[in-house]
């Protein structure tokens, strides 16, 4: 009996220890098993950059460049604007103007000769009669000729229906009868858009008869809005772009993103006389076609443009550094008044110096454009002004009538 017991003991204690066994494996399994999805899911953590192992592991800072960045898959690159500038350039057109100017040497074609100027100019409208194209008062001013080339190639003469000096609009009307069929299949009318809705950073693109080599497209971005730019009679609020122009380029289309033209090109920054001598890049200049738009439309329609009001009057501000040295006031210095203007039919002198404007103090310029800009001809303005009374200066307020 004893032995049997024993044998029963010694067997039942055989299948405990069997089944800890069995249990201990599981045990060791599951945890193997743990470990192992926990590290797959600290690896993944990360990857994606929840976790950083590096701080873990004691290695050193890492700058995060483009090709480390898990988080975004893809950068923001300049987009192929080759279908945006393929429907909008039947729209555009380059034009060349001649000009009898002087020779130097009188016994030669009575002493003149033409001188010859590129621009660009955007077709806006028609008429029952006439194709109408938009570009910048100063591509025309003073043209004895105009010749319109369109994207087929072809060229016809244009002339003049209106101006602008002040906005630097103008309108060329091109007789619909002088187009050929293939000319008239080949060109469209630009759509224009909302410059007010522009906004810094949003991209844009040039197209232009770039230094007269023909229609050239550049891209860029606004690099600022509402930027005045004082081009020696008026100071116009610009968008300024780094989309390069040059010369030949006034009068050129602005486009947006979505091929509506929101700006006419016209000018940039340069240290030298002229945009084809420029030094300075990426400070380029076009007008709000917003801020026009009322012009534009009274020019196409040979009305009279009565936003178009002005003093009459060229000068240049006397600073303060000026001021102290030769003991006048600050302020607009009048170096010429145009006959029968506003400023000339208020009794204006050459010499006086406009010293505020509608109660504000002129420190510059734009002090005196930006109250004209916001008025039409026959509106009012005060002037105070100051003149020379013996050996001192004393001041006046006058009331001119804009022309």
């Amino acid at each position: 009996m004893n032995n049997q017991e024993n044998y029963q003991e010694i067997k039942e204690a055989r299948i405990v220890n069997q089944r800890k066994g069995n249990s201990i494996s599981l045990t060791i399994i599951i945890i193997m098993f743990i470990l192992i999805i926990g590290g797959a899911l600290v690896i993944a953590l990360n990857n994606v950059g929840i976790l950083n192992l590096s701080i873990l592991k004691g290695q050193k800072a890492e700058l995060n460049y483009t090709q480390t960045n898990t988080k975004l898959k893809e950068g923001i690159y300049i987009t192929d604007v080759s279908e945006i500038v393929e429907e909008v350039m039947p729209s555009i057109v380059a034009i060349t103007s001649k000009k009898l100017v002087s020779s130097g040497w009188p016994f030669y074609n009575n002493g003149t000769q033409y001188q010859k100027g590129a621009g660009s100019g955007i077709i806006v409208s028609k008429n029952d009669t006439e194709l109408l194209i938009l570009t910048n008062n100063h591509v025309v001013e003073d043209a004895d000729e105009l010749t319109i080339q369109f994207v087929n190639e072809k060229s016809v003469d244009g002339k003049v229906k209106g101006t602008s000096s002040k906005k630097d609009v103008a309108i060329i009307a091109i007789k619909l009868s002088e187009l050929d069929e293939d000319t008239i299949n080949s060109i469209k009318i630009a759509t224009l858009g909302d410059s007010d809705a522009l906004k810094v950073g949003n991209g844009v693109i040039a197209i232009g008869n770039a230094l007269g080599f023909g229609q050239t497209v550049t891209v860029g971005v606004v690099s600022a809005l509402d930027r005045p730019l004082y081009d020696g009679e008026e100071n116009q609020k610009s968008i300024q772009m780094d989309a390069a122009i040059n010369g030949g380029n006034s009068g050129g289309a602005l486009l947006n993103a979505k091929g509506e033209v929101v700006g006419i090109s016209y000018a940039k920054y340069s240290q030298n006389a002229t945009s084809t001598q420029s030094s300075i890049e990426g400070m380029c200049f076009a007008i709000p076609i917003s801020d026009v738009k009322d012009t534009i439309t009274a020019l196409m329609n040979g009305e009279e443009d009565t936003s178009d009001g002005e003093l009459g009057i060229e000068g240049y501000m006397i600073s303060s550094a000026q001021s102290q040295n030769y003991d006048m006031p600050i302020g607009f210095y009048i170096s010429k008044i145009n006959k029968d203007s506003g400023a000339d039919k208020a009794g204006l002198e050459i010499g006086n110096i406009i010293t505020k404007i509608e109660g504000k103090e002129v420190t510059e310029f734009v002090d005196i454009s930006s109250v004209i800009n916001d008025k039409k001809k026959g509106d009012k303005v005060k002037l105070t002004i100051s003149y020379i009374s013996g050996r001192e200066y004393k001041e006046k307020e006058v009331e001119v009538t804009l022309t």
